[in-house]
């Protein structure tokens, strides 16, 4: 996750309340998705943003779990996600974003 997303993030954090915040991934690979969790809920790993030290424990997801899946419009949905769906790993994806969501994320 680049510093500015965590900048906003933290932002948003400190403004509405980590509790009132849900962080919605779109990463492609596993791994990515995973570190961006990790991220936004126990601060950030390489030490470099402004989470270093943080965290947050905030809620997060990727688009393509059914928590998020299945609360969006269809339509939308099919429009959106469903074609990059179809050619990612969607179960490897899953698995990491929940594994960091269980053990870090406080709002779950």
């Amino acid at each position: 996750m680049d510093l500015e997303n965590q900048k906003r993030i933290k932002g948003f954090a400190d403004e509405f309340g980590p509790e009132n915040l849900v962080v919605v991934l779109g990463g492609a690979e596993a791994e990515a998705s995973g570190l961006a969790c990790e991220t936004v809920t126990n601060g950030d790993p390489t030490f470099a943003g402004p989470l270093a030290g943080v965290q947050l424990g905030l809620s997060c997801y990727h688009v393509v779990e059914p928590e998020i899946k299945d609360n969006v419009d269809p339509a939308i949905y099919d429009e959106q996600v469903s074609m990059m769906e179809m050619v990612l790993d969607v179960d490897a994806i899953v698995a990491e974003v929940k594994e960091y969501r269980e053990q870090f994320g406080k709002y779950v």
